[in-house]
C-alpha cells in the first residue's frame, strides 16, 4: 500500500512515496530514460495534431464517410511536405 498524502494514517505496512523534491529522484537513470520518453512522444503527438489541423483545414472542403482521391492526395502531400519542412528546420538548428 502506498500513503500519498494522509499524514493521519499512521499503519506501519504503507510506504510513503517520494515527494517531487526528492534529490534522489533527480539522479535515477531509470526515471531520467522514462522521462525522456515521455517528452519524444508528447512532441511526437504535438507534431501528428500539428499535422492533422493544418492539413485538414488546407485539404477537405466537405468530410464525409470517405475522402476524395483529391484529398487523400493532398493529405499525403501536404504531410510529407510538413515532415520534410520539420527535418529540414531541425537540421538547420543542429548545424548552429
Amino acid at each position: 500500500k502506498f500513503d500519498s498524502s494522509s499524514p493521519s494514517s499512521s499503519s506501519s505496512s504503507r510506504v510513503k512515496l517520494p515527494t517531487a523534491m526528492d534529490p534522489n529522484l533527480a539522479n535515477n537513470p531509470q526515471l531520467i530514460q522514462f522521462l525522456s520518453q515521455e517528452k519524444e512522444r508528447a512532441m511526437a503527438n504535438e507534431v501528428v495534431a500539428k499535422i492533422t489541423s493544418s492539413c485538414w483545414d488546407k485539404c477537405v472542403d466537405k468530410p464525409g464517410s470517405k475522402f476524395s482521391s483529391s484529398e487523400t492526395s493532398c493529405l499525403s502531400n501536404c504531410a510529407l511536405r510538413y515532415m520534410d519542412m520539420t527535418m529540414l528546420i531541425m537540421k538547420r538548428f543542429q548545424q548552429q
